[in-house]
């Protein structure tokens, strides 16, 4: 499971279909509608927010407004509060970020140059809206080996 910290922007059509679907299999654990993935680590940051189907509901928010951009149509109808659309509701440290970014740059270097191309210049990627910045290390729930 992996539900980026980084806007949904960055992402490749497979990255943002993976995300879409990953992040509402971390909706359904949230919600007690499955009992897999109960112990992902991703998980922690969601659980730490006040109404974590809120925070989770905004993700998905976020994540269905970057597929419209694209026009694709995910299913909004799946996501558990429509309503959410908090902003910077959780933080997301400088370390995650870069984290995230290297990992996400590995795998589009394989997987999508042409959208790799498009990023090219940027060196501190915009986090998704549902997060703001601090100072500080990758997150202790992270497991994916950074690259890079």
């Amino acid at each position: 499971m992996r539900i980026w910290s980084l806007h949904p922007r960055y992402l490749d059509r497979q990255g943002l279909v993976a995300c879409w679907r990953e992040t509402l299999l971390a909706q359904a654990v949230l919600a007690g509608r499955t009992t897999g993935y109960v112990n992902h680590p991703q998980l922690q940051r969601f659980r730490s927010a006040p109404d974590p189907l809120e925070a989770v509901g905004a993700y998905l928010h976020a994540i269905a407004v970057e597929a419209e951009v694209r026009g694709y149509r995910f299913d909004r109808e799946r996501i558990d509060r429509r309503d959410a659309r908090g902003e910077e509701m959780l933080s997301v440290t400088t370390g995650q970020l870069a984290a995230e970014w290297s990992h996400l740059t590995a795998k589009l270097t394989v997987r999508n140059p042409d959208v790799l191309a498009l990023w090219e210049t940027v060196t501190v990627p915009d986090p998704h809206p549902l997060f703001h910045v601090l100072e500080g290390p990758i997150a202790s729930w992270e497991r994916a080996t950074p690259t890079g």
